[in-house]
């Protein structure tokens, strides 16, 4: 077990499935407990990510860099492996202006930036993909991890600070790295697409994005810097998606459960940690990649989902039935990660107010059906998690604690 020198709760949200589990909502559940003590930290992924909270007076924003406790007034941290995009960041927090929210940013200065070269290469390499795609979303995440991989091209958000070593580094990015990478991905550069990576125009456009998101986010030295109050880990996608334990190349590039969240606690001096581990009453996938149990539409007709609508880089969202053997098993690995961390696991199951009629789910390799109830007895039971936070509604007020004997 590790010493503790931190004094102040720390909990994590954690998506079991493949993204789409509602882990907006826990955190601002969590976030709500607290209000302006709390600090949401984003450890993982990057602004890819979209989390839809609904506050109870209607107000609704997806959150993609931002923590999504800012609506309860929670500061946010972006940690050493999230992956900023200054490209991005802007739009959200002009969206957040006009509801009335305005973030306290901090950011670990280790962390990466996105470049537009990454989303470019991204973006090429799908699309000549074709019926083989991946299922990316396009926003350059794997990208840029890629990218920096290579010390020469690498930068970090430190290296947002100095324009003109800033405006020499993507130069030579465009010239040596776009070239390099796609030979490498079997990708084509037509004239159009080496039009784009030669503009000017893009590259200074990035300089002044990336000067605009410094004067937004506080840069800090390391995870140290963290007051001693209580903090949510705001984890993106699911542990189905994980790139250690996922179905490659179907996966993120990534550790989407326990792993960032232990090192950043080991570097702040936190030893026990509250884990939600969230999940929607069935399951949902974006782009390809193997689903199983999947449905050729959704489980219920009366399902509205206003974030998650049809895209170009990834198509319609799919959907499938909630397996708990495949559900508590990805869970039991992730716990396997705490390394001398004492977690407190629990589970949330959203989106029951969906269900119509009978619930339906697979136990055992069997398809079961039955009231909500059963299905949460039934989460209990293989999860082997006494204590269950469940979601009949869009927003905090929805939500409630329920008890079932393991």
């Amino acid at each position: 077990m590790m010493s503790a020198s931190r004094k102040a709760p720390v909990h994590a949200v954690i998506g079991a499935g493949y993204g789409d589990e509602g882990k907006g909502v826990a955190t601002d559940v969590l976030a709500a407990r607290y209000g302006s003590d709390a600090v949401v930290v984003r450890a993982n992924s990057g602004a890819q990510a979209g989390h839809t909270v609904t506050t109870p007076d209607g107000r609704r924003h997806v959150f993609h860099h931002v923590g999504s406790g800012s609506f309860a007034g929670a500061a946010t941290y972006l940690g050493r492996r999230f992956v900023s995009n200054p490209m991005l960041l802007g739009r959200e927090l002009r969206d957040l202006a006009l509801k009335d929210v305005r973030p306290c940013i901090h950011a670990d200065a280790r962390g990466l930036a996105t470049s537009p070269y990454d989303m470019m290469l991204n973006q090429f390499a799908e699309t000549d993909r074709a019926g083989g795609r991946h299922g990316s979303c396009g926003i350059g995440f794997g990208e840029t991890i890629e990218r920096n991989l290579v010390p020469g091209f690498a930068f970090d958000l430190d290296g947002l600070r100095d324009p003109e070593a800033l405006r020499t580094r993507l130069d030579r990015i465009r010239r040596l790295w776009v070239p390099e990478r796609a030979a490498r991905l079997g990708v084509a550069l037509d004239e159009e697409r080496l039009r784009l990576v030669a503009s000017d125009e893009i590259l200074e456009r990035y300089v002044a994005d990336a000067q605009d998101f410094l004067a937004s986010v506080d840069l800090v030295e390391g995870a140290a810097a963290l007051p001693d109050v209580p903090l949510i880990f705001e984890n993106a996608q699911g542990l189905l998606l994980d790139q250690d334990r996922g179905a490659f190349p179907f996966v993120t590039r990534s550790n989407t459960g326990l792993r960032n969240v232990v090192e950043t606690m080991r570097e702040i001096g936190a030893a026990r940690l509250d884990a939600v581990y969230a999940t929607r009453a069935y399951v949902t996938r974006h782009g390809a990649g193997p689903l199983a149990w999947e449905l050729r539409g959704q489980p219920w007709p009366g399902i509205v989902d206003r974030t998650n609508v049809p895209n170009p880089w990834q198509g319609t969202i799919r959907y499938g039935l909630l397996d708990l053997g495949v559900l508590a098993d990805a869970i039991r690995a992730d716990l396997g990660d705490a390394d001398g961390v004492v977690v407190e696991p629990r589970l949330a199951v959203g989106c029951l107010d969906q269900i119509e009629g009978a619930a339906r789910w697979v136990d055992d390799g069997e398809e079961r059906t039955g009231s909500a109830e059963s299905l949460l007895a039934a989460c209990s039971r293989r999860t082997g998690f006494q204590d269950l936070q469940v979601s009949r509604g869009p927003d905090r007020t929805s939500t409630s604690e329920t008890a079932f004997a393991v």
